[in-house]
C-alpha cells in the first residue's frame, strides 16, 4: 500500500514523500480500515516538524483524522463493511486503530464530510459547552471562523442559540461564515475590529470568545463583564502573554481546551460530547463544511500548504483511493 512516512523532522509539508509499505499487521482487539478520505489539520504540519506537543518516534505516518470502511475487525463494536470515521495515522491507504478511536459515520454524510469530524467538532463543542458554558442569547465571538475548528464553532454556537460574530481575513471567507450561520461578520485585518464588536453588541461585548489564532490580548478590549475567552490554539505562530490586569478589571476568565487530553483526565465526558454532536448532525443543524477543492492523496502536501497559507476555508480534505464523494 502507499503511505506518507516521516523518518526525520521536516521543514514543511513540501518535504513529505509517498512510499510503498506493507499493510500493517493488526494487533489483538484492533480494527483495520480502508481509508477513503483524510482530514487535514494545521497541527499535522507542526507534527512533521517536531513542533507539536506530541512527538512520535520515527518512522511514523502523519495525519490525525480519516473516514473509511472496515476491512477486518477484532472488535465486537465493528464489523466488516461498516462505514466509520476516526483518529489515527490517516495519510495512508490502510490504518489499524483501537475501537475507541472509531465511530460510525452519520448515515447521510459522505466520506469527505466525515473525514474531518473526529478532532474538529468535539474540540469546538467541548470548548463552547464544557469550558465556556455558552448559553442561548449570549454573544459568541469566533476568530478565524472560516477555518476548520472555527466554522464548527460558528455552527455549534448558532445551534445553541447564541448570536454569532465571526471574524476572518477576506471577503470570501466572511461569506463562508455567513453561509454557515454567522449573524455578523468582521474582517480581523481591520484595525478597529474590536470596536466593531462593541458596536454590534451595543457596548455589551462578547460573552464568549473562541480563539484558535492568538488574539486573546486584543479580544480583552471587547470582552463582556464575566466573559470567557477560549484558548484553542496559536495559528499565528506565537504564544501570547496575556496582561493579567485586563482579566481582573472585567472578571474575564481565560481557559484552555485540550480535547485530546479528555481521554486521560475525563474520559466520561467523551461519550457525552459525541451524543450531543450526533444529535446536531442528525437534526441537520450542523453540517460539515468541506473546502471546495478536495485534494487527491498525492496532493496532501498542497492541502496542508493551503491551510498554512490561509488560502483554504472550512475543512480541507483529501480523497484516498476511490473515496471521492460517493457512499460505499
Amino acid at each position: 500500500m502507499k503511505a506518507y512516512v516521516v523518518h526525520r523532522w521536516l521543514k514543511g509539508p513540501e518535504e513529505l514523500t509517498i512510499e510503498d509499505v506493507p499493510v500493517p499487521a493488526m494487533k489483538k482487539g484492533e480494527v483495520q480500515v480502508q481509508v477513503k478520505a483524510a482530514g487535514l489539520n494545521f497541527f499535522d504540519t507542526l507534527m512533521i516538524q517536531g513542533k507539536y506537543q506530541i512527538r512520535p518516534p520515527f518512522p511514523f505516518v502523519p495525519g490525525g483524522e480519516f473516514s473509511g470502511v472496515v476491512m477486518k475487525s477484532d472488535s465486537a463494536k465493528f464489523k466488516v463493511g461498516d462505514r466509520v470515521f476516526g483518529r489515527g495515522s490517516a495519510f495512508q491507504e490502510v490504518v489499524n486503530v483501537e475501537p475507541s478511536a472509531l465511530l460510525p459515520m452519520p448515515s447521510h454524510f459522505t466520506f469527505e464530510q466525515a473525514a474531518g469530524l473526529f478532532v474538529t467538532y468535539p474540540t469546538s463543542y467541548s470548548a463552547l459547552v464544557l469550558r465556556a458554558q455558552l448559553k442561548a442569547g449570549e454573544y459568541c465571538l469566533v476568530h478565524a471562523a472560516a477555518g476548520g475548528v472555527g466554522i464548527a464553532a460558528v455552527q455549534i454556537a448558532k445551534a445553541l442559540g447564541a448570536t454569532v460574530i465571526a471574524t476572518a481575513g477576506s471577503a470570501e471567507k466572511l461569506e463562508v461564515c455567513k453561509r454557515y450561520g454567522a449573524d455578523h461578520v468582521i474582517n480581523y485585518r481591520d484595525k478597529d475590529w474590536h470596536d466593531q464588536v462593541k458596536k454590534i453588541t451595543k457596548g455589551h461585548g462578547a460573552d464568549v470568545v473562541y480563539d484558535p489564532v492568538g488574539l486573546v490580548e486584543q479580544s480583552t478590549k471587547c470582552t463582556a463583564w464575566n466573559g470567557r475567552i477560549l484558548i484553542i490554539g496559536f495559528a499565528q505562530g506565537t504564544i501570547e502573554k496575556i496582561p493579567a490586569n485586563r482579566l481582573l478589571l472585567k472578571n474575564i476568565s481565560a481557559v484552555g481546551l485540550h480535547w485530546g487530553a479528555y481521554a486521560i483526565h475525563e474520559p466520561a465526558r467523551i461519550p457525552e460530547v459525541w451524543k450531543a454532536l450526533f444529535d446536531l448532525f442528525e437534526s441537520r443543524k450542523v453540517v460539515p463544511a468541506v473546502y471546495d477543492s478536495v485534494f487527491g492523496f498525492e496532493d496532501i502536501p498542497k492541502g496542508l500548504e493551503a491551510i498554512n497559507n490561509r488560502a483554504s476555508y472550512g475543512k480541507v480534505v483529501a480523497s484516498i483511493g476511490s473515496g471521492h464523494t460517493s457512499k460505499l
